[in-house]
């Protein structure tokens, strides 16, 4: 338990920041998990569902729902992925401009913090991401040893 206290003030960050994003998502009109599928369709590359489920940590109904709407607002379309019946969400031309209406806000208050507290910290996006892995090796790894314990 030597490291307790770092592991300690990561996790009150991390919960500070998630609930920055949900403030910021709330002031916006929107849920926490359609910012998040808004945010992740951003990077202008094409996502299956089940990617998007696994990656982001949103409940495959929650996100499927989310997905209908914004077909239904026309932000959003299906395109078949090769040989499989997983098809890809990409946005449309209206849905990248409701993207960027709704991002500026977030990717301004991210650039301002960053610039003024990260800037000098070459490693830090990448160790906060080994973290990540790491917890999520660890939970796969309890989820087994609980399995098998029953």
């Amino acid at each position: 338990m030597e490291h307790r206290r770092e592991i300690r003030r990561i996790m009150t960050a991390i919960n500070i920041i998630d609930g920055i994003y949900s403030q910021a998502a709330k002031e916006i009109g929107i849920s926490e998990n359609t910012l998040a599928l808004i945010y992740a369709l951003d990077d202008e590359k094409h996502h299956s569902q089940v990617d998007i489920s696994r990656e982001w940590l949103i409940p495959k109904t929650t996100l499927n729902s989310i997905v209908m709407d914004f077909i239904s607002k026309g932000y959003i379309k299906l395109v078949p992925e090769g040989h499989t019946k997983e098809k890809l969400i990409c946005l449309t031309e209206d849905g990248k401009k409701y993207a960027e209406s709704v991002l500026r806000q977030i990717y301004f208050m991210e650039e301002k913090a960053f610039c003024e507290t990260l800037l000098d910290s070459e490693n830090f996006a990448e160790d906060i991401e080994n973290f990540a892995q790491g917890l999520k090796k660890e939970l796969k790894r309890q989820k087994n040893m609980n399995i098998k314990k029953t």
